[in-house]
């Protein structure tokens, strides 16, 4: 939500009125560090929730609590200059990743209890 409301505050403090989503690049970062926010979501979301059914939500959640820090880190230094996103960007990167690992590794258990 956080997100959201500075892509609006930029929509106005550099006249870029909706749905137009083109303007100067201090508005397309805004924009696509929210962007890229929501597509990241598509894979962390699933992948958190897969990561919990394995190991339980405490640990999906103390993992999880990285994506949106990561993700906020990202946006302020992107806001600022795109190469300012790195560190972010690596933040929520190593959280969803060890929760994909996790949930890779949680299936293959789960498949082998059943089959072996």
């Amino acid at each position: 939500m956080w997100m959201a409301v500075q892509v609006g505050k930029s929509r106005g403090k550099y006249d870029v009125p909706a749905p137009q989503n083109a303007g100067p690049d201090e508005f397309l970062r805004t924009l696509r560090g929210h962007e890229n926010t929501l597509e990241g979501l598509l894979i962390f979301l699933p992948a958190l929730w897969m990561f919990a059914l394995t190991f339980g939500d405490l640990w999906a959640g103390l993992i999880g609590l990285f994506y949106p820090l990561g993700r906020v880190i990202y946006a302020q230094g992107y806001y600022q200059a795109a190469e300012r996103r790195s560190r972010g960007f690596m933040i929520g990167l190593v959280s969803t990743a060890m929760l994909l690992v996790g949930s890779l590794i949680g299936f293959v258990l789960s498949a082998a209890t059943l089959y072996l």
